[in-house]
């Protein structure tokens, strides 16, 4: 089961920093909640999420390929993956 903390999300956050992409918290009228910049790296999330909200988008978005995960530090990566089986596992 995923821990909805701040940590986590900070986690989160770390690696797409680590993987040169800006996350911005801005308001709008997405309709899923994110829309990714094409070719710019920047996601920018609905700043009216609460933290499981954000932490949901980011997966989400991590696991629609849109993201290239294989520029991860060893330990980003193995907490990302440990992130996904609990993902998995409640779904």
């Amino acid at each position: 089961m995923i821990k909805y903390t701040k940590h986590n999300l900070n986690k989160l956050e770390d690696i797409f920093r680590e993987l040169k992409i800006t996350i911005r918290y801005e308001k709008g009228n997405f309709h899923s909640g994110y829309c990714i910049v094409s070719g710019k790296n920047i996601v920018i999330v609905n700043k009216f999420f609460d933290l499981e909200a954000r932490m949901n988008t980011l997966l989400e978005i991590m696991e629609l390929g849109e993201i290239n995960t294989e520029g991860m530090s060893e330990e980003h990566h193995d907490w990302y993956m440990k992130m996904r089986k609990s993902l998995l596992r409640t779904a």
